[in-house]
């Protein structure tokens, strides 16, 4: 049962108009619960509520001790979250098939403070996302130089489950929670009521809402507003480009985009290879800065097809700037043989380690591509490597596969910058697991 607010207003006054208010002691959530039965109430084990108040979102199966309801819960249902003596700590989104059995959204102290949000989820959502907004509004974004960013990023903007990228007059929608398929028409409106955009695409992440029991064959990738482009030019450090949204994720990586500004302001006349290339980010972005020359490498004909034309959008030399269509390790092996070498090498490759039960076959991986690329980079050149692996980022394994790479290339590397994804891709501390992009700059000798 969803309490809205019409409800819970009524439900106020009736209770000033027949009895005393409340005393200061007794919490919003509590006065749902006592007041309308109905709504459903998941029993935390003993032991297990301080973690969930020091703000942890993700209620685990393994930390409930019982579900108090008749009807019982139906996933998406808004619930109560209790304490062993059945106080509540808070509310969320409940599912019965997922490993996360509740997402928490707000907690007890929040709901007294903010009583329009508690178990509201029209109103929840209006003020996270224009926190969300107001929060990229202070980090500069959009401005005349990027209208490429994240707007929402899910535990980071306390909405877990939902990602919504902006790409100037488009928002594209990533949907990996039961809940966020479930109001899907409220979170279009309310995107569509806070920004200034003509289109919206809906990106539902099929084998993720597979593990939140959802039916799939229900699922459709949706526009909004008005048909959505095929293709759509932005722009991102003053760098024009075409992205697709038949692309990887929600079509373009943002999450890149202060690495790939840093990338431009060390290019000035290096000769650079670019691994797994994609639409030409960060090749686009050396030959911004001044290399010499730039070589980008990557498999897929339509992102190549994409980065030939970003070259021509932003008037660059084709001379100096050309990609080829390779697997990365047949290349890099073909240039170990021509003994080709560079000054910077980026290295960007897919997500090798998408669960953590393959950690030690993608670790493998990792460290044969790393070795390759830094048998390439030429003596005191630099090495720029990435890991968009979850599982990579949050083990801290990723230094000690590098070394084990430099060994296996007979180098030495020095680690000269780390970083992650971009400023508008909060994580939330009690969270951990939101933290997926490694990126990290090696001086190789």
């Amino acid at each position: 049962m969803i309490i809205t607010t019409t409800f819970v207003g009524r439900l106020m006054l009736q209770r000033s108009l027949s009895r005393p208010l409340p005393s200061a002691t007794t919490s919003t959530l509590q006065e749902i619960a006592s007041n309308c039965p109905k709504v459903a109430k998941v029993v935390l084990k003993k032991g297990k509520t301080q973690l969930f108040r020091d703000g942890s979102p993700m209620v685990y199966s393994g930390a409930v001790d019982r579900i108090l309801g008749r009807p019982p819960p139906k996933t998406g249902d808004a619930v109560l979250v209790a304490d062993g003596t059945q106080k509540p700590i808070g509310w969320g989104f409940y599912n019965s098939a997922s490993m996360f059995c509740v997402r928490l959204m707000q907690l007890e102290e929040e709901a007294s403070k903010d009583p329009s949000c508690a178990m509201n989820v029209e109103k929840l959502l209006e003020t996270r996302i224009c926190a969300a907004i107001e929060l990229r509004k202070n980090l500069g974004l959009p401005s005349a130089h990027t209208n490429a960013y994240r707007l929402v990023n899910s535990e980071g903007d306390r909405l877990s489950g939902l990602i919504v990228d902006v790409f100037g007059d488009l928002a594209v929608i990533a949907s990996s929670a039961a809940w966020v398929e479930r109001y899907k028409q409220h979170i279009k409106a309310c995107i569509s009521r806070s920004i200034k955009i003509n289109h919206i695409n809906w990106r539902p992440s099929i084998e993720i809402l597979k593990e939140e029991g959802l039916n799939v064959s229900d699922l459709t990738e949706e526009g909004g507003l008005s048909s959505s482009p095929e293709r759509v030019k932005v722009l991102e450090n003053g760098i024009s480009y075409l992205i697709s949204l038949d692309g990887q994720k929600t079509g373009f990586y943002a999450d890149q985009r202060e690495n790939r500004q840093f990338l431009s302001t060390i290019s000035e006349g290096q000769e650079i290879l670019d691994i797994c290339c994609y639409t030409g980010g960060f090749a686009l972005n050396a030959a911004k800065g001044g290399a010499l020359n730039v070589t980008g490498v990557d498999t897929s004909v339509p992102a190549l097809e994409l980065a030939n034309k970003n070259v021509i959008l932003n008037d660059m030399d084709h001379g100096r700037i050309s990609f080829l269509r390779q697997d990365a390790t047949e290349f890099m092996k073909d240039a170990l043989y021509k003994e080709d070498s560079w000054d910077i090498v980026i290295l960007d490759p897919p997500k090798l380690a998408p669960r953590k039960k393959v950690l030690q076959s993608a670790s493998g991986m990792y460290r044969n591509l790393n070795s390759l690329a830094m048998r390439l980079t030429k003596k005191n050149g630099l090495l720029m490597t990435c890991s968009c692996s979850g599982a990579m980022t949050q083990s801290g394994m990723f230094l000690r596969v590098l070394q084990g790479a430099a060994s296996m290339a007979g180098r030495k590397i020095t680690v000269l910058r780390q970083a992650g994804a971009a400023c508008d891709h909060p994580i939330d501390p009690s969270y951990p697991e939101g933290a997926y992009l490694s990126n990290i700059l090696l001086r190789v000798q």
